[in-house]
């Protein structure tokens, strides 16, 4: 999923894509120790969508309001 596509979701939403793909990193992890992946480039592709997750959240935080973090 692109960064234009992870924008117009929801917050919830965002974090739920970061969970699924935080737990198919784990899996894919797991798997490459036990066996071979038929794609070792899935990993990087996902530790890349968790990046550009996690950047889109730090943004929408940077925007918010001082209020509400002084309160």
């Amino acid at each position: 999923m692109d960064a234009s596509k992870l924008r117009e979701l929801s917050d919830n939403d965002l974090q739920q894509e970061l969970d699924d793909a935080s737990r198919q990193l784990f899996e894919l992890r797991v798997q490459s120790q036990a066996e071979r992946l038929d794609s070792p480039s899935q990993i990087k592709a996902k530790r890349r969508l968790i990046a550009r997750i996690k950047t889109i959240q730090h943004e929408r935080a940077q925007q918010q309001p001082e209020e509400a973090v002084s309160e």
